[in-house]
């Protein structure tokens, strides 16, 4: 378990090469270093005060950043949880990639399992997931071989989707069938547009959302891969893999951070004024403070 008190331990200021709207970070901030000693960082999601959920998937286990500057275990085991959101009633909901399931968690930790399969076979293994005003989820399911699955580590669907979950949760079937590694995937809150990133093509695409969980209108957003995203109040999305880059809702480049770690695997808003971007980056789990809030 960790348990450490915020530390905003003074590090080298990092380069934050802005090519059009400085404003975005706060006045003067710096990346600072929040903890350490996990084995590999992923899926930070704030709940609503702030506090920051996000796995040590390696070590089976949701971690939990409060915005009083702690850090506890939540949940241990947890289903090697990767990407996570929260839904509108409060539950975390996971790609559990250890058996290849999307989870709810109740706030009490009770585990619901809400996909299993997909015509009568495993999903390759869910990654990231976004769940849009109405309920319905989109959930990205690449293929990663794990050490610890007991499974055939061979591709279990046709392909690597993006699959649709509808909001009565009876529903299941894939959206986009056409990318090559889907990995982050982050949608606006109206509910009217998805961004996927193909991580591997090193491309992020948007996508039109129709309310049955079809999108149409597939369009080259920003040429650059992101293994998970976040998004500000502006519409400005961010994208998270060697460091962390931001761009306009337009897919103009705003600025770049330097993390110092071979990978950042996510990102998202939290702390008390949602204006705290939080990335999770391998071992360690850093913070900029922003100008601007998240959009959730």
């Amino acid at each position: 378990m960790h348990a450490m008190q915020l530390v905003w331990a003074s590090l080298a200021v990092l380069a934050l090469h802005s090519q059009s709207d400085p404003s975005l970070t706060a006045p003067g901030a710096t990346l600072q270093k929040l903890g350490d000693g996990y084995s590999f960082t992923e899926g930070p999601v704030a709940d609503h005060h702030g506090n920051v959920f996000f796995t040590d998937q390696p070590n089976d286990r949701i971690m939990k950043w409060s915005i009083d500057g702690t850090t506890t275990e939540w949940l241990k085991p947890a289903g090697r949880s990767n990407g996570m959101w929260f839904d509108h009633q409060g539950n975390l909901i996971s790609c559990a990639d250890d058996l290849n399931e999307l989870w709810s968690i109740s706030t009490s930790k009770k585990v619901s399992v809400l996909v299993k399969e997909f015509q009568g076979k495993l999903l390759n293994g869910p990654n990231d997931v976004w769940v849009r005003p109405d309920g319905g989820m989109y959930i990205t399911d690449p293929l990663y071989k794990r050490p610890y699955w007991k499974r055939d580590p061979a591709m279990q669907q046709p392909g690597q989707f993006v699959y649709f979950l509808s909001p009565d949760r009876k529903t299941l079937k894939p959206v986009a069938i056409d990318l090559n590694t889907p990995n982050g995937i982050i949608g606006t809150p109206d509910g009217k547009t998805l961004y996927v990133a193909d991580i591997g093509a090193n491309v992020t695409f948007r996508y039109k959302i129709h309310p049955d969980g079809s999108l149409t209108d597939k369009t080259a957003f920003c040429p650059m891969g992101s293994d998970g995203m976040t998004m500000d109040e502006k519409g400005d999305i961010y994208c998270s893999n060697q460091g962390v880059t931001a761009f306009d809702p337009n897919g103009k480049r705003l600025f770049h951070v330097d993390v110092p770690e071979s990978w950042v695997g996510h990102v998202c808003f939290g702390g008390r004024d949602h204006k705290l971007l939080f990335i999770t980056a391998v071992k360690g789990i850093y913070g900029l403070k922003m100008s601007v809030r998240g959009a959730y």
